[in-house]
């Protein structure tokens, strides 16, 4: 694709590589745009933050298809990932260490499927103090990081689809389809909870947004390798 291609608009799939911000595939796309075909200005952004710990698929729009990022985040997204039951972290993923432990001698495939239910539909959902919301002026992980308590308001989201797809405990592999919004941390927080025990989330990976599918998606150094520099 020559440059003018990427100023008219195109909507790019990047399989985000583990350890990664969501910001730095981006800026690392705009380098190579802006260094290989000679662009001096061209506006780039993803539609949907994946936290470093989380891998997959994400949209990434340049030039004028900037504009269609708000209609990109609103899609139902796809996760697969893993839930480790009997911990908790104050993160609800390995950001942080273990600070508490709980018994899972009762926790059978039943209690496992019966609780799956729970989640169906409409739920409402605290984020995860270690976020990137922010309360009074100032992002919640920051607070975390400071130590400081802060009450966190619950959010409506929806989970269109929860599919346990491997028991072998204490881990829990899943597939969930959820609206915008929806934090899977804390999903893994809350599904330990309801089975009174605890739980976290060990493995992450976004597979779909809307229609897209990350089967689809590139790898951020093969997308610089795929430009050809123009003279």
């Amino acid at each position: 694709m020559s440059a003018e291609d990427f100023l008219n608009g195109q909507i790019l799939l990047i399989d985000k590589p583990l350890h990664w911000t969501s910001f730095q595939a981006v800026n690392k796309m705009k380098w190579a745009l802006k260094s290989k075909l000679g662009l001096k200005k061209i506006k780039i952004g993803h539609a949907g933050t994946l936290d470093p710990l989380a891998t997959g698929l994400l949209l990434v729009c340049t030039g004028k298809f900037t504009k269609r990022i708000t209609e990109l985040q609103g899609q139902a997204k796809e996760y697969t990932g893993t839930f480790y039951i009997g911990a908790t972290t104050p993160s609800y993923d390995l950001e942080t260490e273990i600070d508490e432990t709980f018994a899972t001698s009762h926790i059978d495939e039943g209690l496992i499927h019966e609780t799956v239910k729970q989640f169906l539909g409409e739920i409402d959902q605290k984020p995860p103090i270690f976020s990137a919301i922010k309360k009074d002026g100032i992002r919640l992980y920051e607070h975390a990081r400071a130590g400081e308590t802060v009450e966190i308001a619950t959010r409506k989201t929806t989970i269109h689809e929860f599919e346990i797809t491997r028991i072998a405990l204490p881990e829990i592999d899943f597939r969930v389809v959820c609206s915008k919004g929806t934090y899977i941390r804390s999903l893994a927080f809350d599904f330990g909870k309801a089975m009174d025990s605890g739980s976290h989330l060990t493995a992450l990976r976004r597979t779909k947004i809307g229609d897209y599918d990350v089967k689809g998606a590139m790898d951020v150094t093969l997308f610089e390798q795929s430009l050809v520099p123009q003279l």
